[in-house]
């Protein structure tokens, strides 16, 4: 077990935040900031995409290709095209580890830390891809100022009213102003982590699927994976996905 820094913490993250909008950026900021302390890491694992990167991601499982599909999105149709999206995994206490485990409880502190990143985000307005009623995405957080895909094409974005507005609340968390949950936020975050619960049983594999064993492989090569082993779909879907991105390439490999 090691002790990172919050600065650490937040270097590890600096590349996937590159492009992505700047106050939506500083909003990721605080989140990892925030679960810092509350004793969970977090790093940003996908933020900009270009529109073809996204089309890439889309092909994969179409086709003809025997992969699972990981988007329901082309390029174009993903707020990740934007700078107003990105995915999250859990970093370990071992400083390089990288765990997609929704129930993990790595600060000991008998709360699921994926639901204690989730009350963060949604504290700072953030929306959560695993309150979707259909394609639910676990890591995803997005800010959209109430804009559509279709908005974003055609050139629109926030105002600087709306973007002030997220300011001043980053702002007020700075201060010290955010005061402790209420009975009923309290009750509502409760029925987070039930949920939470409930979900990543709903979709926990016995074994590891064929399709994603050598993307397995691959990250425990790399140092990021502990374990494979009684994963959900949603995580083997998004180690596949990151193995493609060449996340887990050992340096000097080949």
């Amino acid at each position: 077990m090691v002790q990172l820094t919050l600065e650490q913490i937040q270097k590890k993250s600096l590349n996937r935040l590159v492009g992505l909008n700047p106050v939506f950026k500083i909003v990721m900021e605080k989140l990892i900031e925030r679960c810092y302390a509350r004793g969970v890491w977090i790093l940003i694992t996908q933020g900009l995409r270009t529109y073809a990167e996204q089309d890439a991601l889309y092909a994969q499982g179409r086709n003809g290709d025997k992969r699972p599909k990981v988007t329901k999105a082309r390029g174009g149709y993903s707020n990740h095209n934007f700078g107003f999206a990105a995915d999250f995994a859990l970093l370990l206490r071992d400083g390089r580890t990288v765990s997609w485990d929704t129930l993990k409880d790595d600060d000991k502190d008998s709360l699921p830390d994926w639901s204690e990143v989730v009350e963060e985000a949604k504290r700072l307005g953030l929306e959560w891809g695993g309150d979707w009623r259909s394609f639910k995405d676990m890591p995803h957080l997005q800010m959209t100022f109430g804009l559509s895909t279709a908005d974003f094409r055609a050139g629109k974005r926030p105002t600087q009213a709306q973007l002030k507005a997220v300011l001043a609340k980053i702002n007020s968390l700075n201060t010290g102003d955010d005061e402790p949950m209420t009975a009923e936020e309290k009750a509502a975050f409760d029925a987070l982590q039930k949920r939470v619960i409930a979900l990543e049983a709903a979709n926990k594999l016995t074994k590891v699927p064929a399709w994603a064993e050598q993307a397995c492989i691959n990250a425990k090569a790399a140092g990021v994976l502990d374990t494979a082993n009684d994963g959900s779909y949603d995580f083997y879907r998004l180690v596949t996905m990151l193995d493609r991105t060449g996340m887990f390439t050992v340096k000097g490999g080949k």
